[in-house]
């Protein structure tokens, strides 16, 4: 597919001279070796075709149906449709659905309501019939569960956005709370990253009430069981604290009219500031799409005119996260070059080959040059005296550097053979990294202790993810980087982060992955981490995960494990069959043991021999991970080829030079 963001390199029948002849050269001295050398060696030519120009890896980031049709939604609530994209768009999303008549969260996923409400929706204004077999479909299936009513707080917001539903219906988040103190129970200093950027430019579109252009007057009345100016139900929270939290709402919609008119306006002067303040060029606020939309329409309601600069910058940022192909077209969440190229790099350093060794030293030059230093951040309002240090997982994001990305890019620059030359680097990132560490010893993605749970319970908070809790795969990782590096002045934050990891293990051996899916991502992390960090293989911690992944292997050799899992909390229930990312997640996790001459490593090595691709890569289909669990999922496409070529280098490189973990 063509894309209109920054586009990876060509592959190699594409690449330049010099390129293209290490590429030739490679393939043929391998055309004797062993399958395992030859499977390196493909890979690690296919890895680095894929490299841009400039240094780094980008893959394609593609979430559920709901990005594609609030795009579509966006076109028409802002009355600019593109009548080239929106068609494509609509190709996507009609060979999405699903067997049940809806759009899952993932590949192969049980029927979401709230995805599937905005599928439709978005096919309706985009022409579809609503008579056309999969209208009808799908209609039946919301019908079945209760009508569109019954969808989730930000599909609510959406419909009432276009007139679908009364205000009512969604929860009750005036403007004015950006004027509250930072002692109230809530703030937006108080939840994650991303729900503040979300929630901000919202807070106006919710007080202000507009009401889309929607130029072909599309309704969806027939989604509900109950008219929905009449439906009395649309919060069935329980628990006291929510029953509490509803109360509030339902008294705030009583004294909104009273709220004097001076007190709207500075409230929604401040948080018109808060987002240009964050606008963050063409990469956009939070260089996340749903905080990205909410921005571009807080600023058509607040009146800027179509060639306002910043209008036009907003509306860019939305664009470059498409992915438009000859008939098809999706929308990305966002993008994640600097993710993708730290863990390349890694796999590359593994590989270990001079080729391999250059690849990686143009993908460090390129991450150096995007470490955040003196940046404004809204992590500095925990740590105001903490010097910068860490990088985004976008190309921007000045004001929210990661920890996770922050790990893997000091990682693969301490190990790099010229790695003297990135000490000042990696000494930044380890001290924003410890200084980022939450009370409890634990590690979390962009915050330090952001954990006010109470706010889960908020109606706005039906997904459950407003917070930014401590995690046990982001703390292997910093224990990862901070074990390796060994600086005397880190050792009481390992030994917390150590001690952490080892209370968050689950009862079966297994750590639970909040950024990967699932269980064998977090047990991956967490057993790399512990290597590093002198953790012995005859610990009953690591006895007890390593019996874990050889149970969980499956007949032919590989692991898998689907999304499945997050909402079952039970690795037995769910089936999905071997993927390739999740082998090579097990295989490092085994070798990082101690296990390298194992059967199951054996195996697994002989399962990522077996299904790779004619490109010398890897692909499968399935979603790689949650954005939020249970509500977003992901799949990083390049998870299939980075982290296998990893895992059979490891095993090569343990098994032959006999290296004891």
């Amino acid at each position: 597919m063509n894309r209109t963001a920054p586009k990876p390199a060509p592959r190699p029948a594409e690449l330049p001279d010099a390129r293209s002849d290490i590429v030739s050269h490679t393939l043929k001295r391998i055309a004797d070796a062993s399958p395992l050398d030859r499977a390196i060696a493909e890979a690690r030519a296919a890895l680095i075709a894929q490299q841009n120009e400039k240094g780094y890896w980008l893959y394609e980031l593609e979430a559920d149906c709901t990005i594609p049709a609030e795009y579509i939604m966006m076109m028409h609530f802002l009355d600019e449709i593109d009548a080239v994209l929106e068609p494509k768009i609509a190709n996507h999303l009609r060979a999405r659905q699903a067997e049940h008549g809806g759009w899952p969260l993932y590949h192969n996923g049980e029927f979401d309501l709230s995805c599937t409400v905005k599928a439709y929706y978005a096919l309706k204004l985009a022409g579809d019939d609503c008579q056309a077999p999969h209208m009808m479909k799908a209609r039946a299936a919301i019908l079945e569960r209760g009508g569109a009513a019954r969808a989730n707080v930000f599909t609510r917001i959406a419909l009432a956005l276009f007139g679908e539903l009364p205000w009512r219906g969604v929860p009750y988040i005036p403007v004015e709370i950006m004027l509250l103190p930072k002692w109230f129970p809530f703030h937006i200093d108080k939840v994650s990253y991303w729900s503040r950027t979300v929630m901000v430019p919202l807070f106006i579109l919710c007080t202000h009430k507009p009401k889309a252009e929607n130029p072909r007057k599309v309704s969806i009345r027939e989604l509900f069981t109950t008219p929905p100016e009449k439906e009395r139900h649309y919060f069935k929270r329980n628990g006291m604290l929510a029953k509490a939290f509803l109360l509030f709402d339902h008294v705030g919609r009583m004294i909104d009219p009273l709220i004097p008119a001076r007190i709207r306006v500075q409230a929604t002067k401040r948080a018109e500031s808060w987002v240009l303040e964050r606008l963050n060029g063409e990469d956009g606020l939070g260089a996340i799409f749903p905080a990205m939309v909410n921005a571009l329409e807080a600023m058509v309601i607040l009146g800027y005119p179509q060639d306002d600069p910043r209008r036009i910058t907003a509306k860019r940022a939305l664009q470059k996260l498409l992915v438009v192909g000859p008939s098809s077209a999706y929308c990305q969440p966002c993008v994640s070059p600097i993710w993708d190229t730290a863990l390349a790099c890694l796999a590359m350093q593994e590989a270990g080959d001079q080729t391999s060794r250059d690849a990686s030293s143009r993908a460090l030059e390129w991450l150096k040059s995007k470490q955040l230093l003196d940046e404004p951040g809204d992590w500095r309002v925990r740590r105001p005296d903490l010097p910068g240090g860490g990088w985004a997982f976008q190309f921007a994001n000045e004001f929210y550097p990661d920890l996770d990305d922050t790990a893997v890019v000091a990682w693969a620059m301490h190990q790099a053979r010229d790695s003297t030359r990135y000490d000042e680097s990696v000494r930044r990132a380890l001290d924003w990294l410890v200084g980022m560490q939450s009370r409890d010893g634990g590690f979390a993605a962009f915050d330090a202790d952001n954990t006010c749970y109470y706010l889960n319970k908020i109606p706005f908070a039906d997904h459950g993810a407003l917070l930014d809790p401590p995690t046990s795969d982001v703390t292997a990782r910093v224990v990862t980087v901070l074990a390796r590096t060994g600086r005397p002045q880190d050792k009481p934050a390992l030994n917390r982060a150590v001690a952490y990891l080892r209370k968050q293990q689950e009862a079966d051996g297994s750590w639970f992955g909040r950024w990967g899916t699932n269980y064998i991502y977090g047990t991956w992390s967490v057993l790399m981490s512990l290597a590093q960090a002198h953790v012995g293989a005859d610990d009953p911690m690591v006895k007890r995960a390593v019996a874990w992944l050889e149970h969980q292997q499956n007949a032919d050799g590989g692991w898998g494990e689907s999304n499945d899992s997050y909402a079952l909390q039970s690795r037995a229930a769910e089936e999905l069959g071997s993927t390739p990312y999740q082998t090579a997640w097990a295989l490092l996790a085994l070798m990082a043991a101690g296990e390298a001459r194992s059967e199951a490593v054996r195996r697994g090595a002989e399962f990522l021999l077996q299904t790779r691709q004619a490109d010398g890569l890897w692909g499968h289909p399935s979603y790689t991970a949650p954005g939020f669990p249970r509500v977003f999922y992901l799949r990083y496409h390049g998870y299939s080829a980075y982290f296998p070529l990893w895992a059979l280098a490891a095993y090569r490189n343990l098994t032959r030079r006999g290296i004891a973990h």
